[in-house]
């Protein structure tokens, strides 16, 4: 289960620095992307990956003890990836918001790494 959890987690850390990515290209050039070409099928793979990473992830944390990783954070952190894998095509959504989500989950997700390699 260790390793299913560490390669989902690593997938969502390279979607998330996607995510900026994206936002940045979209504030910066003004481009603009087509919602049924490429919003939506890169919305839905986001979603594939983070569903799985959610239910290994309740799974995993419902069995063991950690003292810095809680249920919550996995709910939170799964909401946050979903509206970021959108908004990060819409440079019109809040700077501040959006950079906040952004770190919030990298933050966790990288914590969640450490905590598998320990």
């Amino acid at each position: 289960m260790s390793e299913e959890i560490l390669y989902l987690t690593e997938k969502l850390l390279e979607y998330n620095r996607l995510f900026l990515k994206y936002y940045q290209e979209g504030r910066e050039k003004g481009i603009t992307h087509d919602f049924e070409d490429v919003i939506k099928p890169f919305a839905n793979e986001v979603s594939v990956i983070n569903d799985q990473w959610k239910k290994v992830m309740n799974e995993w944390l419902s069995r063991s003890n950690h003292k810095y990783l809680h249920l919550k954070q996995i709910d939170t952190t799964s909401e946050h990836i979903e509206q970021l894998s959108i908004q990060a095509f819409f440079s019109k959504t809040s700077k501040s918001r959006f950079l906040n989500s952004q770190r919030t989950v990298e933050y966790f997700l990288l914590e969640v790494v450490k905590e598998i390699k320990q």
